[in-house]
């Protein structure tokens, strides 16, 4: 594979940010899109991102960025998509030019709400894509502590592991360390199910459930990720892997969670509406949590997801936190 292949990033958020400084470590240039157009001429004037990460500071003559999506799909050739799933294709209805051809990596942490697919899937059936250009780039890591260049690790999944290969080495760096793997669709799930984990136990907190029972709810979820996964895609897999379970872990017990956070909120008394205002950043585990919750009911034998059931009752059918999570302890082993 080439190794003048040409790479950009979609979105403007915390990941999206991280994902850029993990790129300039290593090439001359990145492609950027960045819907606004103040957005861009401020990173451009003052050299780091208004909004995210703000202590990251850019070398500007490294990135070539654009408000028009065209502009930055048409330049590269490797697309990596970190714009939240339930905004992504409002962005790429903008498209006017053929991407069918180019390597696309996710960084989107769900299910594409408007299909009702993963990611991956999404982009085979309405751009195209042949499957075995879609890399999932998955944790464990924490934008955080990327911009911090503390010691993180990220997994790139893809069918064509010579191209897992070629884009994991463009992130490679002193405080990035990386692997490689062929489960796509096990990688996507997983890393839309920690973020409704990741609110579970968000609310177990903020309703004042201690380590002793958060400890437990982990050890069932690790359970109740692998039955999901395995009912949606059956293949051999060690979901103790870091893809998996040390995604899930240092999403549901990092500060930094923004899912945890949100849940912490639910669980201490804010509607949903309430919690979503005073955020300033997406939790991608409240659309997750529909989509997840749809995707295994309509399955002939569901797979038995207690937690994802209970976060799902909490947040679409306005059910009382403090009693779900009653009915929940119950249930738990």
């Amino acid at each position: 594979m080439s190794s003048e292949l040409k790479y950009a990033v979609f979105g403007s958020g915390s990941w999206a940010t991280a994902i850029v400084k993990m790129l300039c470590e290593n090439r001359d240039q990145v492609g950027w899109y960045v819907r606004s157009p103040q957005t861009v001429d401020y990173i451009l004037s003052e050299q780091h991102n208004p909004s995210y990460l703000s202590a990251v500071e850019f070398q500007v003559d490294q990135l070539y960025l654009n408000s028009d999506i065209n502009k930055i799909a048409d330049y590269a050739d490797v697309l990596i998509f970190a714009i939240p799933s339930a905004f992504i294709e409002t962005e790429l209805d903008k498209l006017n030019i053929d991407i069918s051809s180019k390597i696309i990596v996710s960084a989107v942490k769900g299910i594409i709400p408007v299909s009702g697919l993963l990611v991956g899937e999404h982009f085979q059936q309405k751009h195209a894509v042949d499957l075995n250009n879609v890399v999932v780039l998955a944790g464990p890591c924490h934008a955080e502590e990327v911009a911090l260049e503390r010691l993180s690790y990220l997994t790139f999944a893809c069918a064509d592991l010579d191209i897992a290969n070629e884009v994991a080495n463009q992130f490679s760096s002193d405080y990035i360390n990386t692997r490689t793997n062929d489960d796509v669709v096990g990688a996507e799930y997983a890393a839309m199910l920690k973020n409704i984990y990741a609110i579970a136990a968000g609310m177990a907190h903020g309703l004042g459930y201690g380590d002793n029972f958060q400890s437990v709810l982990m050890s069932n979820a690790t359970r109740e990720m692998k039955r999901f996964i395995k009912k949606a895609h059956k293949m051999k897999r060690n979901i103790n892997e870091t893809v998996y379970l040390g995604d899930l872990l240092v999403t549901c017990y990092s500060l930094f969670s923004r899912n945890r956070m949100f849940g912490n909120m639910i669980g201490k008394g804010y509607t949903v509406k309430s919690a979503q205002m005073e955020m300033s950043m997406i939790a991608e585990g409240y659309y997750a949590t529909k989509s997840a919750y749809e995707i295994n009911q309509s399955k002939e034998s569901p797979a038995q997801t207690p937690i994802i059931d209970t976060v799902y009752e909490v947040l679409y059918l306005n059910k009382n936190s403090k009693k779900a999570f009653k009915k929940l302890t119950d249930k738990l082993s």
